[in-house]
């Protein structure tokens, strides 16, 4: 090795290692006792299982009401966000709650779903007030209300439409 390589070296002592403790960024590691380990492990299954089902974000108090008693909810939900930071979905916290969400860097790959917005003709939407009034409707009802034949298309239409 070159002298100038060995000036940027800088001697290691024992005393200076920072302690493990700083090092670790994993939540679960701070727990010292095994069992401990398994039954954080065995909630943050738990967790992930409950906010994956749900439709919406999932509070910390509806966590607490269905994992066992005496998990630490914010351990556990650390360790599930710390699972999750290089995946392609996130958990992310809303508010008080928690959910799962896209990963920001791959939001791209979501654009290509976009909805194009198609105006109603006056007759879908004479027929969408009736069946939002009436529900639910048969086509010949709908018909009758009307006072005309309502077209296959604006049925269609309203069908095709989310």
């Amino acid at each position: 090795m070159s002298e100038s390589a060995n000036a940027s070296v800088v001697p290691f002592k024992v005393g200076d290692a920072p302690e493990e403790e700083s090092l670790s960024r994993d939540p679960a590691e701070q727990l010292q006792n095994p069992a401990e380990r398994l039954h954080l492990a065995e909630a943050v299954r738990m967790a992930e299982a409950i906010v994956f089902a749900s439709a919406e974000p999932v509070s910390e108090k509806q966590l607490a009401a269905r994992l066992p008693d005496g998990i630490n909810i914010a351990l556990a939900m650390a360790e599930l966000q710390q699972i999750y930071a290089r995946r392609g979905v996130n958990l992310v916290r809303v508010g008080d709650a928690w959910a799962f969400r896209t990963a920001g860097d791959l939001a791209f790959l979501m654009s290509r779903d976009t909805v194009q917005q198609r105006k109603l003709s006056r007759a879908a939407l004479e027929v969408l007030a009736i069946i939002a009034y009436h529900q639910p409707v048969t086509r010949a009802e709908i018909e009758d209300i009307r006072g005309v034949e309502t077209s296959k298309g604006t049925l269609d239409t309203l069908l095709e439409t989310e």
